[in-house]
């Protein structure tokens, strides 16, 4: 057996800086990001070695006539440091052979900031004086893959100021990039609120400072709203504040003053130790929490090798739990506290309220008897119907629940459940609340509206058929009832199954032939079939004559079987509208038809256009 011999890996440094600028980075913009990260680690390094030191600097000269220069007043480089850090992909400068074990308040974990320079600059020139004592340094690496390293002299050492310097030569491509323009934007991008001063140098030799403390953690909150706008665009309705302490994050989740589209979740921003990361991070909340926005700085997360995300982590999770946690307290709050903010929340955001009630006990029980719903009586509160009534009866569809509003006995109030999660939740009211729920149907209508009288049983039978004869081309039967208001007299009572035929005969009008018109009318003559060996399924839509009505009971006495053919085919009309159906084709050219003659027969004439009335 021979003997192998280990080797290191060789690195193609070129291929290396593809790969961050293809896979890793999202633009060569970041470069400006990772020199004001490597900085602002320096400067705190150089605090933990020497708590006395400056507050710390970083400045940056852009490219113009000369090259682009970045400089902090951090811990700087000794000779052997730069030769192990700047050099080796892939090496931290917060390993325990410089610093320790990796300490909390380092944005660096990588060791290949530095190489992002390469994406914009073919040389990087580095000088650095250490803190440390050692003589000054300079460092030049080519995009070749090549560095030299030498220590300075004694007296070129003292002339140089603790830190480091780096300069970079912009490639003619790249020149824009490292332009003063584009640097001052990306500084304010990236560094707006580092906790060191961030210096632009301008034209004539000035400084700007582009750093400042953050808004989104001010105290003041007039000032936290304020900041919301620019963030929203618009004037949040609330800012609840956000500190968890187990990751140390911190921030502010504001309350979207219009409702995001369905499903869409929101693009928070995030900042590492005051380092933004990104301002789309969209998985740091529930799901659920899509209508606030969160601005948050964070130490206890770890970013992704890009560091334009975070890992996926228990501590991740444990954060998104716990804005999801402080979020929903904010709203029971409101709901308990303050009804006008939840009222002003409650609608704009009512469909996320209810998505929430579903999966959520402790959460349901607090916010359910605040939702409105619309019922036969009016709308009110769950709370309130609760209250009054004792319980509820609920309709699965807006369409059913039009058909029974209108006849709906009085202290019993039907509850329309087709709007979003509204029956889901009114099934849900018995187990979270108590109180009791029952389904109501548009068959169970005619059971529960009153007889007619016995006396007047033969004379209301007769009228149905007549009745029935003059709707007989619509498919429509006729009885009578008594049912209040007696200002109603006549409404139409429908099966889902026949509504939806309905919906699917215009749709294949709407569609014309086709594909879709095919598709349309196939499936529609497969429930025709169903309905024709079912009894139940083949039920039509009934036109209920409301005995109470003076209208109706004249109606049984006339014995002029044109007015009251035309009469019938009016009322039959009038409770589509009352219902809210759109009427048909055949539905319009019966009113018109009713209409005319009508008016014909109130003026006496006998014949329409030429025919026979």
């Amino acid at each position: 057996m021979t003997d192998t011999t280990a080797r290191p890996f060789q690195v193609d440094l070129r291929g290396v800086v593809d790969l961050l600028g293809r896979h890793i980075y999202s633009s060569p913009q970041v470069f400006l990001r990772e020199l004001l990260q490597n900085g602002r680690d320096a400067i705190r390094a150089r605090h933990d070695l020497d708590p006395s030191a400056p507050a710390g600097t970083l400045d940056i000269v852009p490219a113009g006539p000369g090259e682009f220069r970045f400089r902090d007043d951090g811990v700087g480089l000794t000779a052997e440091e730069a030769a192990e850090l700047l050099s080796t992909v892939g090496r931290s400068s917060k390993r325990d052979d410089i610093l320790g074990e990796r300490r909390e308040g380092y944005l660096g974990q990588f060791g290949i900031g530095l190489l992002s320079c390469f994406m914009v600059s073919d040389r990087i020139h580095v000088t650095s004086r250490s803190a440390k004592g050692a003589p000054a340094i300079e460092w030049v690496g080519d995009a070749s893959g090549e560095f030299r390293i030498r220590e300075l002299s004694d007296e070129d050492t003292r002339a140089l100021p603790i830190g480091t310097e780096i300069v970079l030569s912009p490639r003619p491509d790249d020149a824009a990039m490292l332009a003063r323009e584009q640097v001052t934007k990306l500084a304010e991008h990236f560094g707006r609120y580092l906790p060191v001063a961030v210096r632009v140098q301008e034209e004539g030799g000035s400084w700007r400072r582009v750093s400042r403390e953050p808004e989104f953690l001010a105290e003041d909150r007039e000032q936290l709203l304020a900041f919301g706008e620019q963030v929203l665009g618009a004037r949040p309705l609330d800012a609840i504040r956000l500190n968890i302490e187990g990751t140390q994050t911190r921030g502010v989740a504001y309350v979207l003053p219009y409702a995001p589209p369905p499903g869409a979740r929101q693009a928070n921003t995030v900042y590492l130790g005051r380092m933004l990361v990104s301002e789309h991070v969209d998985d740091l909340l529930p799901e659920w929490a899509f209508f606030v926005r969160a601005v948050l700085d964070t130490t206890g997360l770890a970013p992704t090798a890009s560091r334009e995300s975070f890992v996926d982590s228990p501590a991740l999770e444990h954060t998104r739990e716990q804005i999801g946690a402080a979020v929903r307290a904010w709203i029971l709050e409101q709901a308990r506290a303050k009804p006008w903010v939840f009222q002003r929340f409650l609608g704009v955001h009512h469909l996320a309220l209810k998505a929430m009630t579903l999966g959520d006990d402790e959460f349901a029980r607090t916010v359910l008897p605040w939702l409105p719903v619309e019922t036969s009586a009016g709308d009110m509160t769950i709370g309130e119907l609760a209250e009054r009534y004792g319980g509820a009866r609920y309709t699965e569809s807006v369409d059913e629940f039009r058909q029974i509003a209108a006849v709906a006995r009085d202290g019993h109030p039907v509850v329309n459940g087709g709007y979003v999660h509204q029956a889901a939740i009114m099934r849900r009211l018995p187990e979270v609340l108590g109180i009791p729920v029952t389904r109501a149907s548009v068959n169970e209508i005619l059971d529960d509206l009153a007889p007619v009288p016995l006396d007047d049983r033969v004379l209301a039978v007769e009228l149905e058929a007549r009745a029935t004869t003059a709707l007989s081309d619509v498919g429509c039967a006729v009885t009578t009832r008594q049912f209040a208001p007696e200002e109603l007299p006549a409404l139409v009572v429908v099966d889902p199954e026949v509504q939806r035929r309905i919906d699917r005969e215009q749709a294949k009008g709407d569609i014309g032939g086709g594909l879709w018109g095919g598709i349309v009318g196939s499936v529609g003559d497969l429930i025709d079939k169903r309905r024709a060996t079912d009894p139940e399924a083949a039920q039509a839509a009934q036109l209920c004559l409301n005995w109470r009505s003076p209208l109706v009971k004249r109606l049984a006495r006339l014995g002029d079987e044109l007015v009251l053919s035309r009469t019938v085919r009016l009322l039959y009309v009038q409770a589509l509208l009352a219902s809210q159906r759109p009427l048909q084709a055949n539905d319009r050219r019966i009113l018109t038809q009713a209409l005319g003659d009508m008016v014909s027969l109130s003026a006496g004439f006998t014949d329409h256009e030429g025919g026979t009335l």
